[in-house]
């Protein structure tokens, strides 16, 4: 018989929905239930492309002595991660404490009926491997401390309790800001830097988005250093099996230190980071690596994460036929017999299929082996005729990967995933002058708007037609910096007046206007263990760093004073914090290098079809701090942007309050 998942959108929840253990999704009734009975609550997290999740799964839930057991001892709650982020923050922090150690998924946690986590893991097997304790007897030892050494249960609850109050920020000094984390962020990375196959740490190894957007915006600045370690990084990730190289589209990260192996589960919310970080990779060099690269998310988004209705799905599974990466690897055995022997000649050692295993010892995964100019060079073929070569070969290879069994998908729409695919698709739009991914960012805002904003709020997940859960922090401040990325990519006066929505709906339901900063949730959320106030990046950027670097470039386009006092509130209280450890906050250091040199605004107004041209030109001049906004004439602006109209072209250029008189000429303009 199905469980109480049965009833939930969640994907990851309907996967455990024919589990033979009495699950109850997060809510009253599974808290009432613990508190009656005097049980603990046995809370797992996890989501549905993670292949752990599904080991854990496989070995235990669906499990029947396992799962008596679950249900005999404990009230057994199943959370997806990405519908309900507020509780994993609270208990992945809560993990780190208790098991000295950092988190991940599946989150396995035991708590008091009070919510109060006494005990934490990640994946337990059925009986003891990896140096892991079996789930039966692990569970039975938790029940048995929970009734014979309650006392010291709950006098270690009310420590975890404590420490996790604490780690709130408290408010910033008075003390002068400074660039000084600026160069020691640069320094730091440069420490942690691999020389030989870039990134910043040994294997496993994540893209970290937030640290290569800081370095672009160094390199941008006149950094050689920083633009050094980002681009190298950049050509390396592209080069390896991270990114799928027939079909486009980054996974999750990289178990080896060369970027070949990943754990094959591709998430929304790398992919829209990425592609903005490979437009300006292609913007500062012409690399044609970036260029593919870029284009290859954006072909992978379009194809496969597009609901027909609007929006994008969250994640593709890892694994297939029960087998993690089996969609995508290969043996040269398999590629020969679908290659002519030319476009084998050209396509084995590109991809390196003529080198040995490099998955489970047996199977290939396509990597960037050998530059193709060196293959046509050993082959004796000119570089056209190679690139013609294994063009014929990728879609051959692509077109029969198309017919095998296709990974899950995850396809509910979250707010602040869709968000962070918007601002790239906008960005790399306008940087790359490819019209119609702003079109495609467009849309998915239209969809946004038409489905996950009633009434003045934002709600969090959307799927087969119902919009669901009370918003968090990332939702506004993610949708809120991806309006600003449209309204650059292409100007819409309703786009202009939702930002300003959002942001007000920012500041009224989330900003602690005492402290500073941002709660993850919103005042009226309900009451959970603890309400976090994050501030360092993670997989995704931190919701108080987007929000402090948003408000305070829309405070500046409309010179909007309550934005930029927000703004300075928030970089003030996590300031003491980014001097310490600048590279853990690269989001907030933009924020604070705009808050030290107020970002160069552009205002463009005349003719659509002339400021068609004006921008086209612009696009290779613009760097990180500037914004531009081309307003064609006949719009209705608020004052701050209400330049004169006419009928030749103008542009006025500002920092902060201000401004240069307007030029009329395109070559003055770019000078």
């Amino acid at each position: 018989m199905p469980n109480r998942l049965a009833a939930e959108s969640s994907p990851y929840l309907q996967q455990h929905a024919d589990n033979p253990v009495d699950w109850y999704p997060w809510g009253e009734d599974a808290l009432e239930k613990a508190r009656v009975e005097d049980k603990p609550i046995l809370l797992s997290i996890g989501y549905s492309a993670c292949h752990w999740c599904h080991v854990m799964a496989h070995d235990c839930f669906e499990d029947e002595e396992v799962a008596a057991v679950m249900n005999r001892l404990f009230v057994n709650v199943k959370v997806d991660r990405e519908e309900r982020p507020d509780l994993d923050q609270i208990y992945q922090a809560a993990h780190q404490l208790l098991a000295g150690r950092g988190g991940g998924w599946p989150l396995t946690v035991f708590l008091a009926p009070d919510q109060t986590p006494f005990f934490a893991g990640t994946y337990f097997p059925k009986t003891p491997r990896y140096n892991l304790p079996g789930f039966v007897t692990l569970m039975e030892n938790v029940d048995r401390t929970w009734r014979e050494r309650r006392d010291e249960v709950l006098a270690q609850n009310a420590e975890v309790r404590a420490v996790l109050a604490q780690q709130q920020p408290e408010a910033g000094g008075g003390g002068p800001l400074s660039d000084a984390p600026l160069a020691q962020a640069v320094r730091d990375l440069a420490q942690a830097f691999d020389p030989v196959w870039g990134g910043f740490s040994r294997a496993p190894k994540f893209p970290r988005p937030g640290e290569l957007f800081f370095l672009l915006r160094q390199a941008q600045a006149g950094n050689g250093q920083a633009r050094d370690m980002a681009l190298f990084t950049l050509r390396k990730m592209a080069s390896g099996g991270v990114v799928d190289q027939l079909g486009g589209g980054f996974c999750r990260y990289s178990v080896d230190e060369q970027w070949a192996i990943p754990h094959f589960e591709k998430m929304l919310y790398d992919n829209g980071p990425l592609l903005h970080l490979y437009a300006d990779a292609w913007a500062l060099t012409g690399d044609d690596l970036f260029r593919q690269t870029a284009e290859g998310i954006v072909g992978w988004l379009l194809r496969e994460m597009r609901w027909p209705e609007g929006g994008f799905y969250s994640a593709l599974d890892a694994d297939s036929e029960g087998h993690e990466g089996r969609f995508y690897v290969w043996t040269p055995d398999a590629v020969r017999a679908l290659l002519s022997e030319a476009e084998y000649a050209v396509a084995a050692p590109v991809y390196g299929f003529d080198a040995p295993p490099n998955f489970e010892n047996a199977h290939w995964n396509p990597v960037l082996a050998k530059p193709l100019d060196e293959v046509a060079a050993t082959l004796g073929i000119t570089g056209s005729e190679a690139a013609s070569r294994l063009a014929s070969a990728r879609a051959r290879l692509f077109a029969a990967r198309e017919t095998r069994v296709r990974p899950g998908c995850d396809d509910k729409q979250l707010t602040s995933w869709n968000a962070l695919m918007i601002a790239g698709l906008a960005h790399a739009g306008r940087v790359m002058q490819r019209p119609e991914w702003v079109a495609e960012a467009h849309a998915a805002l239209d969809f946004l708007r038409r489905h996950l904003w009633r009434g003045g709020r934002l709600l969090a997940s959307y799927k087969h037609g119902e919009a669901r859960l009370n918003a968090y922090l990332d939702d506004y401040a993610f949708l809120l910096d991806a309006l600003l990325e449209t309204l650059q990519a292409g100007f819409r006066g309703q786009d202009l007046a939702w930002a300003r929505e959002i942001a007000d709906a920012l500041l009224a339901q989330f900003e602690d206007p005492d402290a500073g900063g941002f709660f993850f949730t919103s005042h009226d959320h309900e009451s959970l263990l603890t309400r976090p106030k994050p501030g360092y990046d993670n997989a995704t950027p931190s919701g108080n760093g987007v929000a402090a670097f948003a408000l305070q470039r829309l405070g500046h386009l409309l010179g909007e004073p309550r934005y930029l006092d927000a703004s300075a509130r928030c970089l003030r209280l996590f300031y003491p914090h980014l001097a310490q450890q600048p590279v853990a906050y690269p989001t907030l250091l933009a924020t604070l290098d705009e808050a030290l040199v107020p970002p160069r605004v552009i205002l463009l107004r005349g003719p659509a079809d002339a400021l068609a041209g004006w921008n086209a030109a612009l696009a290779p001049a613009l760097a990180a701090r500037d914004l531009l906004l081309s307003l064609p004439n006949g719009l209705d602006l608020p004052a701050a942007l209400a330049k004169p109209e006419s009928d030749r072209p103008a542009a006025w250029v500002c920092s902060g309050s201000t401004c240069q008189p307007p030029v009329t000429g395109l070559d003055d303009l770019t000078r």
